[in-house]
């Protein structure tokens, strides 16, 4: 392993994180006529097998850990609705579990506790990096979050992460402006609708067009009010691999974010952007996530003192989402750990990689209208 210039990079993961019951279904599907019974999609195994990767590369002796403790109920109830909070905790009573809210984001028995664990995580990355106890952060939580919004679950989500983190350290740490960028294949929809009225938080959200949800993402919405371009999507098409994705991110990302001048910049990460997920058509590789974080690390240290955390999202590739995983935590504490990504040069290879033109098109429209997100 060597080092360059190294920075305190917190981690949080627990074993319960692994123990969230999805149950049996095929992909999402929970039964249907001819359907047979299968692994969900949303399983442990892409967060598990990340975890081990950090731990034998030897870089997880090398980051702070940082012990996740259970959201509290009035850290939930400063995002939620009562009646979403209450519901959870009576299903996760019952043998069998119940749903987070939209029909195929089951969890089983005690869900609550770990759903409230991986709330609590995110809220104690974003503590230790707010107070100054590490550089930046990765929570490395279970359930995901961003699908969440205030009266429910959804998209495999049971409470919104990564704002409830935000709540909480603006009730303890005074920070006020908040930049999430979200590069889940997936639209940012829980988080774009929390903070649709508040104009202290950007939302930016990179994902495929009508992947999930359908009905949102769109680059024609941008706030109202007094938060008027205090949200920024990047809807980008099928097929868009690494020279999309980086040309988005250098083109509309960062100067958005820069612009905003946030206290503290927020990921909310999730992998399956990647060439090998069975929930996307993107193309990404390693390389580009870990591009994506140098850059993140870049700016955080240019516009708010180097404050920067990560909460993981979505990735259901069990093989490549721990490469993709070790590229970003490597990048977020300067760290090598001399483990290669082994199917890097294959995929990176693809024809397509290439910001293609109609990728670009949509990427410059975007960014015609970031006027309207960086007054």
């Amino acid at each position: 392993m060597t080092a360059g210039t190294a920075s305190r990079t917190g981690w949080v993961w627990h074993e319960l994180y692994g123990w969230h019951d999805t149950g049996r279904a095929a992909g999402y599907v929970l039964g249907a006529p001819g359907v047979q019974p299968f692994a969900h999609f949303e399983s442990a195994e892409s967060k598990t097998r990340f975890a081990s990767l950090v731990e034998v590369s030897g870089l997880r002796e090398q980051l702070t850990e940082i012990r996740p403790r259970a959201a509290s109920v009035e850290d939930l109830l400063r995002v939620h609705d009562a009646a979403h909070v209450d519901r959870i905790r009576e299903e996760s009573r019952r043998q069998h579990g119940g749903d987070m809210g939209d029909g195929s984001s089951p969890f089983g028995w005690n869900g609550y506790e770990v759903g409230a664990l991986a709330a609590g995580g995110a809220i104690e990355a974003v503590r230790a990096v707010a107070d100054g106890s590490v550089d930046n952060a990765y929570a490395l939580v279970r359930p995901p979050g961003h699908h969440a919004v205030r009266e429910s679950g959804m998209g495999f989500c049971m409470f919104a992460n990564v704002a409830v983190a935000i709540e909480a350290v603006r009730a303890s740490h005074g920070l006020e402006r908040f930049a999430v960028i979200d590069w889940d294949v997936h639209h940012g929809n829980g988080t774009e609708a929390i903070y649709a009225d508040d104009p202290d938080v950007l939302t930016v959200s990179i994902h495929q067009d009508r992947n999930y949800p359908i009905d949102t993402g769109d680059a024609g919405v941008h706030g109202a009010g007094a938060a008027a371009g205090s949200i920024v999507n990047v809807a980008l098409p099928p097929g868009s691999g690494n020279g999309a994705y980086r040309a988005a991110f250098e083109r509309v990302v960062l100067p958005s974010v820069a612009a905003f001048k946030p206290d503290m910049i927020i990921v909310a990460c999730g992998y399956d952007a990647s060439a090998a997920d069975p929930l996307s058509a993107m193309m990404l590789t390693s390389s580009t996530y870990r591009e994506m974080t140098r850059s993140l690390v870049e700016l955080a240290g240019a516009v708010c003192g180097g404050r920067l955390a990560m909460s993981h999202e979505g990735g259901y590739s069990p093989v490549y989402v721990p490469f993709c995983g070790l590229a970003v935590v490597e990048a977020l504490s300067g760290i090598d750990s001399g483990i290669a990504d082994p199917y890097e040069a294959d995929w990176a290879a693809w024809a397509g990689q290439e910001l293609q033109p109609h990728q670009g098109r949509v990427i410059e429209l975007v960014r015609g209208q970031l006027s309207l997100s960086t007054e």
